[in-house]
């Protein structure tokens, strides 16, 4: 009779079970967290549940006090994840037909099944007396905890071993306490009288596993022919896999299965793949022919989120359905606005001022929106203020999101959500805490705001708690949620509805029933009348109005601007310029114009026409020879073809002068026997001179650096009849170099030859062996953009500001000899030591003649994200373009070598840029910073300082560091120098017992009188080489110098008695640098603008031998340009077709 009764029920479940695609619902994810309100959590259990046949998710049945009604929860007959009751004071939970809990999540990562604290705490006695899981049977994964339940009966009377996976070692915790005294026992007809759920003989345990035959996984009986079919779970009625009660894998149509059928069979006929046409997507534990509504249709499978190198995809049906599906992409996937808990924003949980920036221009969200209480307060970790109204505005592009939208606080001086207003859809594939795809709580708001949103899909939507919301109630929300979710709003605790018929915020008397967002008529979800883009409006401009209308449907469209405006008539019947009534200008043919055409190639025929008194466009006959169009034609043809011969007869007349004038030249000419005639010009003459070196007097340790023209090599340069030694980079041009390379190379030591600036690094020597190698300074730290970057916790506000003064001093000094550098940035700013810095790097430099204002390119490469936007646009280099690179680099620093336009690809920085964006303002600058480097992107280059002028205003910084760079504690640092670069303490250790002989070579340096860049800047031509040998009080301080000694010199040391030496004119004299920082033990360089690559010095001359090219690293000592990633090709840029690195 029992086996009877439960085949009944089974083949009822099994009837059931084929349907349940049309009762599933969604879980929670909220574990123990409290409720708003306990009103609130029992009204989103019963929306949720009521109806429901398969949980999707985890059922949490909590925090319930007193006795609800719970009877939603007896349809309940499997749960995909978790079940639990905790902190729950009713009698009993009916989850009668609850048969299998799969557990695809896990509470607390073990529990499939979890009752715990089940009590009422402030009233004895009272707590949770039954759970009525009278039909459980099967527990796929995951343990059993029962705990802290003191009124709870039966739970121990159970034999677990039965429902929980015989093979899976799942934790069982059962609390080890005795019966109440009033707990009923089990029937007598329940087996042994003592494995039961409750009193009655409905709730007798039914086993399915511990009494089966051997061999059965479940069974509905103990013989061997009650086996059931490998693919049921929870128990079956028969041998067949049609005849489960549940499915251990997928149920097809009522037939358990491993998989769902696929997209495409085998055909044995033809040895090919074809379509299946009953083909179904995998939905949980079952198959279905299409999605549900808000999931997403992958080949196999519905999913919440497209998987990676995939697309989603939304069309509209004719019926307005919506299909969606995951489509692979072509190629690389479309950069896309990612959400909370999506893409760079996984495992963040609020939207704060650190991450709003990434919704800029987003019109689709792929994620959530959370604004919390944390996003409007000032978060020391990240130096970041909250949230602002200017930082709220720049969601207002934003139309879908495809998660939630939850907001529970918002400024208290904004009235609504407008800021949201073009939301149109919130999919809610992502709930928060697992229910709400909506929320708004606890807020001052006076008004939503939304006036767009026409579907919120998902799960429920929460209004709760806004003291002075009105206009909710008047709302269609029916059909505003999406229909396969039911009416699933809480709405309550918000203003009064009478209350705000007394204020007077109710809907606009334009708006129709369908209720209003807001106040005034552009709030209206439809209009009493008709409307006018966004605006409810009493009738349409068709007679009258500046811009006549015409009415389509509800909607007022405005004619096109070829109809003219007709008195007491309609001006048009229709958008385009064939509908308009009247032409304002011409008609040609149905159509206006503003002009009739004339000279239109149409159907590989010329269409010449002319326009009549009445203003209509006609053709002109053959040849033009009758109609008034040949008067026209003629006239303006004979006009042209005087004006041609007018033009061509003073041109002639111009160029007999000047041969006339030309000839006259030359017999003067020949009559004084002059070759040329003088043409002075005023410019001083170039009296630098080039050093040439002998390769015997040069030793190359080591290699820097590798590109495409050659190598660079730390070295040693001994001149020949002294006795000391000058650490140096020698740039080395390969061998079998083209000619452009020699020429190229030998205009960089031209340039670098004669400058003469303590800021500018400057050319020691040449040597023309068979490959041609350039001496240079040897900068121990290597570059500023890597030194910040290691140093960044070590550097203070003054560095900062005293490495801006330097860098200005040193542009300032090349404006004045007219020299365009074309490559600033911090990458070619060498730093001779934490107080010294200077600019390199003139592979791109072009010195301006005389008379030259600007330099045009020709090609080659260039940074584009450093460059000013006429040298992107017109190849057009001046000065001014170089005071932007100047601002970059600032940012540069400030950011501590922070990428410019990050992520952002170089062929739209123009775009961007001409569009008004530029960097953001550094964390750590003021504000009067970032307004000089602000002025430095001007787009207008006369509009941006000159260096003279940078110089001035970072002199004034440079002397109150604190003011105007803020950094965290910034005193401690400016107490002490950066750590010192290993690259420097490897030169150090490579010398071993010679560093005593070692001499800078600014010591040695003697500049030669009368040099090309003879100026009145940072150091006169005749003035002494050792610029820096006085201390200063501050860094923009101007030194005063002597004329060195002409006897030998020594390489000497200044030391102190404590073993300091004294620093430069860029050092606060306050200081002493410790010579014991500098470490000789490193074997690498901190820089990785400096290889450590002794070892592979080996494979670097093999490939130079093969005519590899190795990569080169930016180093002061660089190789070409071209190597470098933040470059671009600019002869293919100006083309339109741009190499991009």
């Amino acid at each position: 009779m029992q086996n009877s009764a439960v085949a009944l029920f089974g083949i009822t479940l099994l009837m059931c079970a084929s349907l349940f695609y049309f009762s599933v619902c969604l879980g929670t994810d909220m574990k123990l967290a409290l409720p708003s309100s306990l009103e609130n959590h029992y009204e989103m259990l019963r929306l949720l549940y009521t109806g429901c046949r398969v949980v999707h998710g985890n059922l949490e049945i909590t925090h319930l006090q007193g006795n609800p009604d719970l009877s939603f929860l007896q349809g309940i007959v499997e749960v995909q994840g978790y079940v639990l009751i905790a902190h729950v004071s009713v009698r009993s939970v009916p989850l009668d037909n609850l048969r299998i809990i799969r557990g695809s999540q896990l509470y607390n990562s073990s529990y499939a099944l979890a009752v715990h604290n089940n009590i009422h705490h402030s009233q004895t006695g009272l707590g949770l007396r039954e759970i009525r899981l009278r039909s459980l049977t099967e527990i796929l994964l995951g343990g059993v905890y029962i705990w802290g339940n003191p009124q709870l009966c039966f739970p121990r009377n159970i034999k677990w071993e039965d429902t929980v996976a015989k093979d899976e070692n799942k934790p069982l915790h059962l609390e080890q306490c005795h019966h109440s005294s009033d707990c009923p026992i089990c029937s007598s007809a329940c087996p042994s009288n003592s494995r039961c759920w409750g009193e009655t003989n409905q709730d007798c345990q039914t086993f399915t596993s511990v009494h089966c035959s051997s061999g059965c996984l479940r069974c509905k009986g103990p013989k061997p022919n009650d086996c059931c079919h490998v693919q049921c779970a929870a128990g079956c009625t028969g041998p067949k896999d049609t005849d489960c009660l549940a499915c251990r894998h997928f149920n097809d149509s009522g037939t358990c299965k491993d998989n769902c059928p696929p997209p495409t069979i085998y055909d044995p006929n033809t040895y090919q793949s074809k379509p299946n046409k009953d083909k179904k997507f995998s939905f949980g534990a079952t198959c279905v022919k299409q999605c549900p509504h808000n999931y997403l249709a992958m080949e196999v499978a519905c999913t919440m989120v497209c998987p990676k190198a995939n697309k989603e995809v939304i069309t509209v049906e004719p019926d307005g359905q919506e299909t969606q599906k995951c489509e692979k992409c072509e190629g690389e996937c479309l950069k896309v606005c990612y959400g909370l808990g999506m893409g760079n924003l996984q495992g963040v949980s609020v939207v704060d001022a650190t991450n709003i920036g990434m919704f800029v221009g987003c019109k689709k969200i792929y994620g959530s929106l959370a604004f919390l209480s944390d996003s409007f307060k000032v978060n020391a970790a990240t130096n970041s203020s909250g949230l602002q109204w200017s930082d709220l505005e720049k969601l207002k592009t934003i139309e879908e999101i495809t998660g939630y939208l939850y907001i529970d606080a918002w400024p208290d001086n904004l009235l609504d959500l407008s800021v949201f207003e073009n939301l149109k859809v919130v999919r809610g594939r992502m709930l928060y805490k697992g229910v709400f795809s909506l929320g708004v709580q606890s807020l001052q708001i006076e008004s939503l705001g939304l006036r767009s949103l026409r579907s919120v899909s998902g799960s429920i939507a929460l209004i709760h708690n806004n003291s002075r919301l009105c206009y909710t109630s008047s709302l269609p929300w029916n059909s505003l949620l999406h229909p396969t979710q039911g009416p699933n709003l809480i709405s309550n605790n918000n203003q009064d509805q009478q209350t705000c018929v007394s204020e007077g915020r109710v809907c606009d008397p334009l708006c129709a029933d369908a209720g209003c967002w807001g106040p005034g008529p552009s709030q209206c979800v439809s209009c009493v009348n008709y409307k006018r883009g966004t605006e409810c409006v009493e009738q349409c401009n068709v007679l009258q109005g500046s811009v006549r209308e015409f009415v389509d449907g509800l909607n007022c469209v405005p004619c096109h601007p070829e109809c003219k405006p007709v008195n007491d008539s309609a001006s048009c019947t229709g958008p385009g310029p064939e509908h308009c009534k009247e032409c304002l200008h011409f008609q040609d043919g149905d159509v206006c114009v503003d002009r009739c055409p004339s000279g239109v190639k149409e159907d590989q025929h010329t269409v010449w026409k002319y326009f009549n008194a009445t203003g209509h466009c006609l053709p002109c006959e053959t040849n033009c020879t009758v109609s008034p169009g040949t008067t026209v034609a003629v006239t303006v043809g004979g006009v042209l073809l005087f004006i041609i011969l007018l033009a061509l007869l003073v041109f002639y007349l111009r160029r007999q002068k000047h041969h006339k004038r030309k000839e006259t030249m030359r017999r003067i000419l020949q009559e004084h026997e002059l070759v040329e005639p003088l043409t002075p010009s005023g410019a001083v003459p170039n009296q630098a001179q080039m050093r040439i070196l002998k390769e015997t007097e040069l030793k190359k340790l080591r290699v820097l650096g590798s590109g495409a023209f050659g190598t660079v090599y730390k070295g040693i340069w001994a001149p020949d009849g002294e006795n000391i030694k000058i650490p140096v980079a020698i740039k080395v041009l390969r061998e079998n170099t083209s000619p452009k390379a020699n020429k190229e190379i030998l205009d960089e030591a031209y340039v670098m030859a004669g400058v003469a600036s303590p800021y500018v690094c400057r050319l020691l020597g040449i040597c023309l062996t068979s490959t041609v190698q350039l001496v240079t300074q040897l900068m121990p730290y290597g570059c500023l953009l890597e030194y910040v970057r290691e140093n960044k916790d070590r550097i203070g506000s003054q560095y900062l500001l005293n490495w801006c003064v330097q860098i200005a001093k040193g542009m300032s000094y090349l404006e004045d000899v007219r020299l365009v550098h074309r490559d600033l940035a911090a990458r070619n700013v060498l730093v001779k030591n934490p107080n010294h810095v200077k600019i390199t790097d003139f592979g791109l430099a072009r010195l301006l003649d005389i008379d030259e204002k600007e330099y045009h390119a020709d090609g080659g490469k260039v940074p584009i994200k450093w460059m000013a936007l006429e040298s992107i646009l017109h190849r057009k280099f001046t000065h001014q373009s170089d005071v932007w690179s100047y601002g970059v680099t600032v940012w540069e620093l400030m950011t501590f070598g922070m990428k410019p336009y990050d992520q952002i690809p170089a062929r739209e920085i123009p775009d961007l840029l001409e569009r008004g964006e530029r960097l953001p303002q550094p964390f750590n600058c003021t504000e009067d910073v970032y307004m000089i480097m602000v002025k430095c992107w001007m787009i207008d280059p006369e509009s941006r300082p000159r260096f003279k002028e940078l110089v001035d205003e970072f002199n004034v910084m440079a002397r109150d560091p604190p003011r105007y760079v803020v950094i965290l504690n910034d005193d401690q640092m400016s107490l002490s120098s950066p750590v010192d670069s290993e690259f420097f303490r490897t030169l150090l250790a490579e010398e071993g017992g010679n560093v005593k002989e070692l001499l800078d070579a600014e010591e040695y340096l003697v500049p030669q009188p009368g040099g090309i860049f003879n100026t009145q800047g940072e150091m006169r031509a005749n003035g002494p080489s050792r610029h820096h040998s006085h201390r200063v009080r501050y860094v923009n301080q101007d030194v005063s110098s002597d004329r060195p000694s002409t006897l030998p010199r020594k390489a000497r040391e200044r030391r102190f008695i404590n073993g300091l030496y004294t620093g430069n004119s860029v050092e606060n004299p306050e200081y002493l640098v410790p010579m014991h920082n500098i470490s000789p033990v490193s074997p690498a360089f901190d820089n990785p603008y400096y290889h450590d690559i002794a070892a592979k010095a080996q494979a670097v001359a093999r490939a130079s031998i093969n005519g590899g090219t190795t990569h080169r690293q930016p180093n002061g000592y660089m190789t070409t340009t071209a190597e470098n990633p933040e470059y671009l090709g600019l002869a293919e840029t100006w083309s339109g077709q741009m190499e991009y690195t």
